[in-house]
């Protein structure tokens, strides 16, 4: 045993061997950390570290304070204001959701408040692909944030714990990024050693600083984030680059000081069998695994192969870099992401800038872009690089310095068919609707026919979709879709209806659809319905005047696309908001959505001795959308569907003719709400009944409750409705009557308001 064995076998603590995923060492870390706070917002593939640290939470494990913010602008902004009082800060993102919070982070680093975010990577839209690429991780490159790239779960735990101690380090003071492969290494489970006791991580990073310019003291007033002019703004982000240049020697100190007790080491690269290799593969985070097993197959070729895999990437560490490839004659930079137009991705030049700095280097560098949307990279795709590598090596140049790798020519005879032709214009139109306007009161007037004779109307989505079983989504639309004459096109935000509709190549939609993301629904709408009128207006499209413009949302998509949807009521465009509203974020796994009952329980607010479901009320999105003074504002089932076809012929007779409508319409979820699929219209029923689910229109200002239960004898308790779900039946329980006493008081309160508001026309 060497004397470095040695002292960390003695210096080493007492640790526990488990197999787990990284997502869940994430949370591992966080919880042993134990965190103040964590602001966060759901996202594939990150979401599961809240979930797993809610899970925690409700089992009493830890004592973060877990804030579910309305999108990840807002998780960002949790995470800033609480970073300023001097507080431990977490989060965890992927994709999309980071590109929403990018204009937070460089407030973060450039004001010099410490905080650890993991980035769950994976490709960014558009068009929308959920797998791992780095195609985010690169927008973080310029943030000004710490950044260490984590190949396997073991990594994550521990780079997790280190990256608190470098972030709140004082010749640091940055926030760091854990960064690790979506799916690859966020829930693939592998054999991982943890520390047994918390004291022991806690005592490794440390108490949590308070000599710093903290808002935490009101007796000591601070100003934080003070405008700057350029001389200033120049001396500050100077500290700030020598502060990241800093982190490089901290992460050398915090890595051997981690060894000590952990055993394992983490250099700033990750280098397999370079010490003589001529021939080599610069690759990221889980890559850079697949490649060593192709490194020992060429190594008993007698080719002298190796992996350069950087366990830091922020600073850059161009001097490692430069000693590793003193004796490399060809390297194959292999990147999950591209930077379109540079002729090679980001990685690939700062290798190549490092390398310029060392004039006897006369490395061949190729650069290829790879995996991206989660595309699979195998040995044999290891061996494909080293195979160009060694060609370059032999030539003396590289003939390709940057192309794509596994990219596919399409041919025209094998281009797919429509299997349905696309329908349009009067097949839609059943004619036995009847919308007329009062003279005198100016509210609408409608005449539906049976709604058997409204069945020759087609569907708007084929069969042939990837619902769940029971899904009330498509029920509860296409009834709505009935109500509506003519052709529509629609903008349906990322969620359930639009992800199993629409999987590339196919489509289970017979008209114009279009998908943007749950944050901007409405405003890109908006921006397609005038673009389609001013050009109408130009005569330079011939449509009829029928087309009716319908934004789908649900899935919590109005929390994070609130701000949107009130800003295009405001402007009055003439179209439909409609929402389905299946009380949380059900298409990234069930989480809690501001639209979630209280004490519901879901994947973010578990039952257990800590907890008993989410902690506050419901949103009433369709009050928070009449005061914005649209024209007609309702709320629907298809437990009622005479109910809701009217109410769609109302929207669209005020959508086409005066400004913006928005629908709310309840719709089961069998799945999450832990139901039975053939209770599906019984629980919607129940919802309208109990008063927690009322229907009512807002019309020009004036509400009208369209059922009322209690004058039809038919109002129940609220346990009649929660008794049908499993995600409800603690609150049946002796021990949660209070809770259950609360939200049946809310209801009542909510419903006499709205009993309020129907007879007095000024509420």
């Amino acid at each position: 045993m060497s004397i470095l064995e040695t002292e960390l076998s003695e210096t080493k603590a007492e640790q526990l061997m488990t197999f787990e995923s990284g997502n869940e060492m994430a949370a591992m870390a966080a919880a042993q950390i134990n965190y103040h706070i964590m602001g966060y917002f759901p996202i594939t593939p990150s979401t599961e570290v809240a979930q797993y640290l809610d899970q925690m939470k409700a089992r009493g494990e830890h004592d973060i304070k877990l804030i579910a913010a309305d999108g990840e602008h807002g998780s960002a902004g949790i995470c800033y204001g609480a970073a300023v009082t001097g507080a431990r800060v977490f989060n965890a993102t992927s994709a999309n959701g980071f590109m929403y919070m990018l204009e937070q982070l460089p407030v973060q680093s450039g004001t010099r408040f410490p905080m650890v975010m993991n980035l769950v990577t994976r490709s960014i839209s558009g068009p929308l692909d959920i797998r791992g690429d780095h195609s985010d991780l690169y927008y973080a490159l310029n943030t000004g944030w710490v950044i260490l790239t984590a190949r396997t779960p073991q990594a994550v735990y521990d780079m997790n714990i280190m990256a608190l101690k470098i972030a709140e380090h004082s010749k640091v003071r940055l926030p760091v990024i854990v960064a690790y492969d979506g799916f690859f290494t966020s829930h693939q489970k592998r054999k991982v050693s943890y520390f047994k006791d918390r004291n022991v991580v806690q005592s490794f990073v440390g108490q949590c600083p308070t000599d710093y310019h903290f808002a935490r003291d009101p007796r000591k007033p601070v100003t934080i984030g003070a405008h700057m002019n350029g001389e200033d703004l120049t001396n500050n982000h100077y500290q700030q680059s020598e502060a990241m240049y800093a982190a490089a020697e901290v992460f050398e100190e915090v890595a051997a000081e981690y060894a000590k007790i952990s055993g394992r080491d983490y250099p700033v690269l990750d280098l397999y069998k370079m010490e003589d290799a001529e021939v080599a593969l610069f690759l990221l985070n889980s890559a850079a695994e697949s490649a060593k097993d192709v490194v020992d197959k060429l190594r008993m070729q007698g080719i002298k192969a190796g992996v350069i895999s950087p366990n830091m990437i922020r600073p850059f560490p161009s001097a490692a870099i430069r000693n590793a490839l003193k004796n490399v004659k060809a390297l194959l930079v292999g990147e999950r992401a591209d930077s379109y137009g540079a002729n090679g991705p980001n990685l690939t030049h700062e290798v190549k800038s490092a390398l310029q700095d060392d004039k006897e280097n006369k490395t061949i560098v190729l650069s290829r872009v790879f995996g991206l949307g989660g595309k699979d990279f195998y040995a044999d795709d290891a061996e494909n690089f080293f195979g160009m590598a060694l060609e370059a090596m032999e030539r003396g140049y590289a003939e390709e310095p940057f192309d794509y790798y596994g990219q596919v020519s399409g041919k025209a005879e094998n281009a797919l068919k429509s299997v349905i032709e696309p329908q349009h214009g009067d097949v839609y139109k059943s004619g036995l609707i009847e919308v007329t306007q009062d003279e005198e009161t100016k509210k609408l007037k409608v005449k539906i026919p049976p709604l058997r004779a409204l069945t020759s109307k087609p569907k708007r989505i084929a069969s042939g979709h990837g619902a769940c079983p029971g899904c009330g989504i498509f029920g509860g639309l296409e009834l709505f879709f009935k109500g509506i004459e003519g052709d529509v096109v629609v903008l349906f935000q990322t969620g359930c209806a639009y992800v199993t509709t629409t999987a590339y190549p196919y489509s289970s939609h017979k008209q114009t659809t279009i998908h943007n993301l749950f944050q901007n629904g409405a405003a890109t709408l908006s921006g397609t319905l005038e673009a389609f009128l001013e050009l109408k207006e130009r005569g330079e499209v011939q449509v009829s005047d029928d087309v009716t413009f319908v934004m789908v949302t649900g899935d919590g998509g109005m929390d994070i696309g609130m701000g949107s949807a009130i800003g295009t009521a405001l402007r009055n465009h003439k179209l439909i908001i409609l929402e389905y509203d299946n009380e949380g974020y059900m298409n990234t796994g069930s989480q809690m959505s501001y639209s979630t009952p209280i004490g519901n329980m879901t994947s973010t607010t578990n039952v257990g001795k800590g907890q008993q479901g989410k902690a506050f009320h419901h949103k009433d999105t369709a009050q928070i959308m009449a005061s914005t003074n649209i024209p007609y504002v309702f709320t629907g089932t298809e437990a009622f569907p005479q109910d809701l076809v009217k109410k769609a012929a109302k929207a669209q007779w005020y959508a086409q003719n005066v400004g913006t409508v928005y629908g709310k319409i309840l719709i089961t979820c069998p799945l999450n709400w832990k139901s039975e699929d053939r209770y599906g219209n019984t629980i919607m029923e129940a919802a309208v009944n109990c008063n927690f689910f009322p229907l009512y229109e807002v019309e020009q200002g004036e509400t009208t409750i369209t059922y009322n239960p209690e004058t039809r004898k038919k109002t129940i308790p609220l346990t009649e409705w929660l008794k049908y779900m499993g995600k409800t039946k603690h609150l049946l329980k002796e021990e949660n009557k209070e809770l259950l006493a609360n939200f049946e008081k809310e209801i009542e309160r909510r419903w006499n308001r709205l009993k309020a508001q129907d007879e007095n026309p000024f509420l």
